[in-house]
């Protein structure tokens, strides 16, 4: 039997539509739920393997993207969001009442991804969006629970998926952040 990694990917991976102009994304609340709208296409789409994100029942990874923070508003149950960790780089914005992250959103203006929200499409109905492209923070799922004697079974699943595997994030968010940081510091110019 193949590992399950996350039900949005386990049967493959869908691509998305280069001309899809966004949605909805709903919490699982069967009544008044929180409705997010995004108004275009996500990017850099990951299944992630940290703690801090929002995963379904079972699934080993999360799957997250960015969007444009001004793409992103609240239209319908605001008021059931609540920061899950107001420490955090990322404020994550889930709903109180089913658990579900709707979107993070990065208030340090300094950080690399500054504007950018995240958010898990797998919340829409809505079909085309930004398809995973890599997996991120591999290694974080046994933090989570996952038998470490399992790892090379799980990067194989996620290579036969097309996911490439790192225990960062992609090669091109990494060189984003370096190039936000040799900015700040100098090192490149503004």
């Amino acid at each position: 039997m193949a590992i399950s990694i996350h039900p949005s990917v386990d049967n493959g991976v869908k691509q998305g539509k280069g001309d899809f102009t966004g949605g909805t994304l709903t919490c699982k609340c069967s009544s008044n739920p929180v409705v997010v709208t995004l108004k275009g296409q996500t990017a850099h789409n990951h299944v992630c393997g940290c703690t801090k994100c929002w995963k379904p029942s079972g699934a080993l990874f999360s799957m997250v993207a960015v969007i444009p923070r001004d793409q992103v508003s609240v239209t319908q149950n605001e008021q059931k969001l609540k920061v899950v960790d107001s420490n955090a780089a990322i404020q994550r914005y889930a709903c109180q009442e089913c658990g579900v992250h709707m979107y993070g959103r990065i208030e340090n203006k300094n950080h690399p991804f500054y504007g950018l929200d995240f958010v898990h499409t797998e919340l829409s109905k809505d079909d085309g969006w930004s398809a995973p492209e890599f997996a991120a923070f591999v290694s974080s799922i046994i933090e989570s629970g996952a038998d470490p004697k399992e790892m090379g079974a799980v990067r194989s699943r996620l290579k036969e998926l097309g996911l490439e595997p790192y225990d960062c994030l992609s090669p091109a968010l990494m060189d984003a952040i370096a190039t936000h940081i040799a900015k700040q510091s100098g090192v490149l110019r503004a």
